[in-house]
């Protein structure tokens, strides 16, 4: 596959992007991919350690390629995308419990499912032009692929300010954050991964690590968890004061899908009682499963990814108009059509 590189170099098992044109955005088959060369690695004693990067200096994996989810969306064939999504949370899964030591190597664009790929594992790299995100708020989704998770574990109330305002972190911000481990200067990247493949030591990121610049997540902490610990996203709009921060952290609030915001919210305080990547995939599954017959997700791809109008038309027209019941609705269980995670590649 020219989208993605798998091999074996030394005692590690390497999982390139290449798709650099595209910014590396996952695709089905490439999801497939990395499951595949988990499963045959995982008892493989000759393999020590894995390694994931990718080619080009724009992305690391700027999202999931979510094209052929709204052609086939649009026909009425949800099924397409809930086997995307069913079989790329299994992979997400598969990174987050490996036995084996992980290294991600994360420069510009990570977002969505680049997420899911990077930042699950034990050793999560960032560098000089990391900007890392969880968007899908802007495009009538979740942040999901174990986002709600990872947002959970955030300090203070971070999480539901990422998840809400789709705020990009730089490195300095994704450590504090806990989205990410270390910070190296990206030009020290290369031979770095080459001593990794021969000696699968993870000591020596620890050793080439150096200490990030200043968080802008931690300089207005206080801040946002004054605004973002309320019950609802209306009281937190309510909340935000007239000042930068509040100014800034209002417009994509009012800007972003009101029901995924109001499910977001919701899905984030549910995760902080989690044990496993498990129970939040289920549970982001119980939406993205019912996101494009019931929720905003085809419109927000329409207007921000096909036609680029940015003008989206959600079903509702502010935050104040989403029910608790319409978001017990789209949390609800879903039976026999409940996340899989034991299920074979497709």
């Amino acid at each position: 596959m020219n989208d993605i590189s798998i091999r074996v170099i030394g005692k590690a098992g390497r999982i390139t992007f290449t798709r650099e044109a595209a910014l590396n955005a996952l695709s089905p088959a490439m999801s497939e991919a990395i499951e595949a060369a988990l499963i045959a690695w995982e008892n493989d004693p000759k393999i020590e350690m894995l390694i994931i990067d990718a080619a080009g200096d724009r992305a690391f994996c700027a999202g999931g390629d979510i094209a052929d989810i709204y052609r086939h969306g649009t026909t009425g064939d949800h099924d397409f995308a809930r086997r995307f999504w069913a079989q790329e949370y299994r992979m997400n899964a598969r990174i987050a419990n490996y036995p084996k030591p992980v290294a991600a190597f994360m420069q510009g664009f990570t977002m969505g499912g680049g997420v899911g790929v990077g930042c699950h594992g034990a050793l999560r790299i960032v560098g000089e032009t990391t900007q890392l995100a969880m968007p899908e708020v802007g495009i009538g989704l979740i942040p999901d692929v174990g986002g709600t998770l990872l947002l959970a574990r955030a300090p203070g109330h971070i999480g539901e300010y990422l998840g809400l305002t789709a705020t990009r972190m730089d490195a300095a911000d994704a450590i504090f954050a806990k989205f990410a481990d270390y910070f190296i200067p990206e030009a020290e990247w290369p031979a770095l991964i080459a001593a990794l493949e021969q000696s699968a030591d993870p000591a020596l990121i620890t050793q080439a690590a150096q200490p990030p610049a200043a968080s802008k997540l931690a300089q207005n902490a206080q801040a946002i968890d004054a605004a973002f610990g309320k019950e609802t996203p209306q009281d937190i709009l309510d909340a935000l004061g007239e000042d930068p921060f509040g100014t800034s952290a209002r417009k994509p609030l009012l800007r972003n899908a009101p029901l995924a915001m109001a499910a977001t919210l919701q899905m984030i305080r549910n995760a902080r009682a989690f044990k496993s990547i498990e129970e939040a995939l289920a549970q982001e599954y119980c939406y993205t499963y019912r996101a494009q017959a019931q929720g905003d997700f085809l419109e927000g791809v329409r207007a921000q990814i096909i036609e680029k109008d940015r003008n989206p038309r959600w079903k509702h027209a502010s935050p104040s108009d989403v029910s608790t019941a319409q978001i017990a609705e789209m949390l609800a269980p879903l039976g026999a059509d409940s996340l899989d995670l034991t299920g074979e590649i497709a």
